[in-house]
């Protein structure tokens, strides 16, 4: 495995741990998350995105099928991350 990849996968990791584990809807968002950070920080990344850009795009995917599930997630974190 690349530095790059252990990098990356460290940092999606860390961001990880800001959103908690919970029931079904909620670790779907962790596991989508984690690959769509991961994709966004690879080389064939089409544009660039911040770690609250693409968890804001998890959670708008995840709302269709779970309208009414409050997703948790360290907002403050995440804002300051950007």
């Amino acid at each position: 495995m690349s530095n790059k990849r252990k990098k990356m996968i460290e940092k999606v990791k860390a961001k990880l741990e800001h959103i908690p584990k919970g029931p079904g809807p909620q670790n779907e968002l962790r596991l989508i998350y984690n690959m769509s950070r991961m994709r966004s920080l690879g080389k064939k990344a089409k544009s660039k995105q911040t770690a609250k850009e693409v968890l804001e795009g998890c959670m708008s995917r995840l709302k269709d099928d779970y309208p009414d599930f409050q997703f948790n997630y360290d907002e403050d974190f995440f804002s300051k991350c950007g």
